[in-house]
């Protein structure tokens, strides 16, 4: 028999001990995301509060909790307007920031800015804004309302992340203020403080990287072992032959291999978030349009630290639609940096925000590489926390960037559209389609409405906001018929 055929032989005695999708999943974080007191470090053994900021940060990363306080100030505000401020000069450096409080139900009715002084040059930047979500419901990009992770009594009223890049001073100050009725200024929410990410340092390069044929190093428990490699002379003859089944535990490790149609699912199996994929979800079998697996980058390639995260995954039935997001985090990154941006996110949702894992199934940079998000399995309908009242049998990707005023690049198109019509090829649903979705209840559609919608949608189809960001929203046009041309429609 044929090392391909060997291969699918193992495939399907694998995915063959899946059980029924799992919609619930643990209410208790591990002890490293919990939610962090005011004021102090996340990531022990850092520094106790006052701790002198050349302490070495760990080297996973860390999260430093700072409380905004009531401050003079010179500057002219509305009668009633509140000012919440912060000044530190010098910090132990971080990359991101943001601003959270603590009811989530809570508006942040104002205007958040910032400045910081980089590291190294002591040179400070000029303001910048800090995107606040404005929502009765606190956050745009959320777990939908009555689910697990919105119960868990950990979730916090968040701002978006900024990334600044390499920083070791900052200024911030919170001005509250309704656009509705500047004299009567809204109040400013309890419990305001600065959240400081460093994201922490690039994983070790894997010493496989780019390698075309790579051994077997283990075996899914009672299944019989898997042939010791694949090579690429056999990948690129098996095809759209070969199953489109995704994850398959333990068979093959073939890592950074770029874009070998349908049996590029088998690629980075070691590196994927749901190593065994047992009694979790039955990933789909393929289709008459599947398209060509992009390459995707593993949550270990981009340095995931997973002891953050809940221990289990979350599950919905299907995926029949794909909303695309920016994160705001800004244009001023590096693609090298990418990885970066992506642990220093994963961080402030989790650790600063309360969430149980990074919100978004998949992230693109602004080069357009495309890179795993919430943990579960690529290919599985993995529930996400990305559109608020629209997250059930949806995916969500989102681009790191801001794309309200910026033109996004054509690479940031492209990816969009080969992870979409791959993900949506897996579920048979066509990229240039409408599909109908029940809302979870959000501020455009009430709880249980049944609502039309483009199967590759903007976030603001879904819930009021601003994003995709007008430039990139006005892509996704373009976006869906590459798409569809990567199906074969």
């Amino acid at each position: 028999m044929s090392s391909i055929g060997r291969m699918r032989g193992f495939i399907a005695s694998s995915i063959g001990v899946t059980c029924a999708i799992a919609l619930t999943f643990p209410l208790t974080l591990p002890s490293g995301a919990q939610a962090a007191p005011r004021g102090t470090d996340t990531a022990p053994p850092g520094p106790r509060p006052g701790a002198p900021a050349a302490d070495p940060a760990p080297l996973s990363g860390s999260t430093r909790s700072l409380p905004l306080t009531d401050r003079p100030t010179t500057r002219s505000l509305a009668p009633g307007a509140q000012e919440r401020s912060l000044v530190v000069r010098n910090v132990r450096p971080f990359s991101l920031l943001g601003v959270v409080w603590d009811d989530v139900r809570t508006v942040l009715d104002g205007a958040v800015q910032v400045r910081t002084r980089a590291t190294g040059t002591g040179t400070w930047s000029g303001w910048r804004s800090v995107h606040a979500h404005a929502d009765a419901h606190g956050h745009d990009h959320a777990a939908d309302p009555g689910s697990s992770e919105a119960r868990s009594g950990r979730v916090r009223g968040a701002t978006a992340p900024l990334w600044v890049g390499d920083s070791d001073g900052v200024e911030v100050r919170v001005t509250g203020r309704s656009p509705r009725n500047a004299h009567r200024p809204a109040p400013l929410p309890e419990g305001l403080r600065l959240e400081l990410v460093d994201p922490g340092p690039e994983p070790a390069p894997d010493r496989t990287t780019g390698a075309r044929a790579v051994p077997v190093t283990r075996a899914v428990p009672g299944a019989a072992t898997a042939p010791a490699s694949v090579s690429a002379s056999a990948t690129a003859s098996a095809g759209r032959r070969a199953a489109a089944s995704a994850d398959v535990p333990g068979a093959y490790e073939v890592p950074d291999v770029p874009e070998l149609g349908d049996l590029a699912q088998l690629s980075d199996l070691s590196d994927l978030s749901d190593p065994l994929g047992i009694d979790q979800a039955r990933a789909p079998a393929a289709g008459p349009h599947t398209a060509p697996r992009p390459k995707i980058v593993s949550r270990k390639k981009w340095g995931a630290d997973e002891s953050l995260r809940e221990s289990g995954f979350g599950y919905t039935n299907s995926v029949k639609a794909a909303f695309v997001h920016h994160s705001f985090t800004g244009n001023n990154y590096r693609c090298s940096q990418a990885p970066s941006v992506i642990r220093g996110i994963y961080r402030y949702h989790v650790v600063s925000s309360g969430w149980r894992d990074i919100g978004y199934n998949f992230l693109v940079d602004k080069c357009g590489t495309v890179y795993e998000g919430r943990a579960g399995g690529v290919s599985k309908a993995v529930l996400g926390a990305h559109t608020l009242g629209f997250n059930t049998n949806t995916t969500g990707i989102a681009v790191l960037g801001s794309y309200g005023s910026t033109t996004p690049p054509a690479a940031v198109v492209k990816g969009i559209a080969k992870v979409a019509a791959w993900k949506l090829g897996l579920y048979g649903v066509n990229p240039k389609a409408k599909t109908y979705l029940t809302s979870g209840g959000g501020n455009l559609y009430r709880k249980g409405e049944k609502v039309r919608l483009q199967v590759i949608s903007g976030h603001r189809d879904g819930f009021a906001t601003e994003c995709p960001g007008a430039r990139l929203y006005g892509k996704l046009g373009t976006a869906r018929s590459s798409a569809a041309r990567l199906q074969g429609r």
